[in-house]
């Protein structure tokens, strides 16, 4: 078997498994597909502005809050804002936190909730940490207030045990929370104190002994992250830094449907223009980056669904994305095209072609994820959708250029019989 034929058969073999999975991803992408079990594992989820809801902005103060705590602090609290959420029963919730001029910030997206006053109360001000006793009530069981809540509490910390080597988590107390806290566990000896936050028990440790002096011990069956994860939530609800209304919007519904339906009209607009302009400017080549073009689409939306919230800055991405998607092929077709004028074989003129056009596909393709990761990292959530689907967009991108493109124009290119009697004299 020569090695053009090892080519095609490789090409053939790789290009099988792309379509079967193009195909299969597009039933997945389809929405309201023909198989319903496909749309029901993980519908699309779109953000605020494509199906209306409200969008809250918190500030955080952390005047108060040492700098090395702040990020524990802004996390701990982000985490508790979203557990509110979801408790609030609203589908696909979006908690970030941003940072601007030094200030930080929640932004809470409920997609699907117009109720802005009854979303406010939901989420509330401040998360509230709190201990409780557990007592017998007639013949129940039941947890009371004892008092003594996190506004005592100084700070927490994940520590290890030294004899087993297990996470836990150690609080401080003030000098009013620690006499509050000395005496709940002088009276509940052998009996169970509950760390309640925002009306959840976080954990219910046994009480050993009568503990003096403001510091205390939560030991258990934690993992690392829990036992971090532990700390976060009592510095959120124990460190000064209450959550403030700034701003609140309102999307209708109606507004959502209209610019989704304009974004989707856009998109094929801009596809089709894409797809018509490389099949009269390339002809057969450009039929080829047409397939792989689809090929990229499908794939693209496929990881979209899995893992991005859609908004109209991601489709904005993702639209821009289409453009670049083929701007590797037209590198690829016209190095290869100047191979061709060489009088080498179309084969090796392709495969030239490639290794000419990879250094330039790399370099723009690195440049363009930089700056994606970039504007995620350093701008609000708005830009950040733009800048995820970017970068998604450009790493499927150099995938269907290098292998899809590639491999029809192996599998499929022929030599002309007057090229190969001019190459053998």
């Amino acid at each position: 078997m020569t090695i053009e034929k090892m080519k095609k058969k490789t090409a053939s073999i790789l290009l099988s498994l792309v379509f079967f999975t193009t195909i299969v991803g597009a039933f997945f992408v389809y929405p309201n597909n023909i198989i319903p079990k496909l749309d029901q594992m993980r519908p699309w989820r779109l953000g605020l502005d494509l199906v209306g809801g409200t969008n809250l902005i918190y500030h955080i103060d952390l005047s108060q809050i040492d700098p090395s705590d702040q990020s524990d602090v802004v996390s701990g609290l982000r985490d508790v804002i979203e557990r509110r959420v979801n408790l609030f029963g609203v589908s696909e919730p979006r908690v970030t936190t941003s940072e601007s001029g030094g200030e930080h910030f929640l932004n809470v997206e409920l997609a699907g909730i117009s109720d802005v006053s009854q979303a406010i109360e939901e989420i509330g001000q401040t998360p509230f940490l709190e201990f409780r006793e557990l007592v017998q009530e007639g013949e129940e069981m039941m947890y009371v207030q004892t008092g003594l809540n996190g506004r005592y509490i100084k700070g927490a910390q994940l520590t290890f045990d030294q004899t087993t080597g297990r996470p836990q988590v150690a609080i401080e107390f003030d000098s009013e929370g620690a006499t509050l806290f000395e005496d709940i566990t002088a009276k509940n000896v052998g009996n169970i104190v509950g760390i309640f936050l925002d009306g959840v028990a976080i954990s219910e440790p046994v009480v050993n002994e009568r503990i003096s002096g403001g510091q205390a011990v939560i030991s258990g069956s934690f993992s690392i992250d829990e036992a971090r994860e532990l700390v976060q939530r009592f510095n959120a609800g124990a460190l000064p830094a209450p959550i403030v209304l700034v701003n609140q919007q309102t999307v209708g519904a109606s507004l959502g449907k209209d610019s989704l339906d304009a974004s989707l009209i856009a998109g094929v607009i801009g596809t089709g223009l894409v797809a018509l302009f490389m099949i009269l400017y390339y002809g057969f080549f450009g039929f080829l980056a047409v397939i792989a073009l689809l090929v990229y689409v499908v794939f693209s939306l496929s990881i979209f669904k899995v893992f991005v919230t859609m908004s109209l800055a991601g489709i904005a991405g993702f639209l821009l994305s289409i453009g670049m998607a083929v701007d590797a092929n037209i590198l690829i077709f016209e190095r290869t095209k100047e191979e061709v004028k060489k009088g080498i074989s179309k084969i090796s003129a392709i495969h030239s072609g490639f290794m000419r056009a990879w250094p330039s596909i790399r370099d723009s393709n690195i440049a363009t994820i930089i700056t994606s990761l970039i504007l995620f990292n350093f701008t609000s959530s708005f830009v950040k959708g733009l800048a995820l689907t970017l970068l998604l967009g450009v790493l499927v991108s150099m995938f269907t250029a290098i292998t899809v493109t590639r491999g029809l124009m192996t599998l499929f290119v022929r030599e002309k019989p007057h090229i190969k009697d001019q190459t053998s004299k």
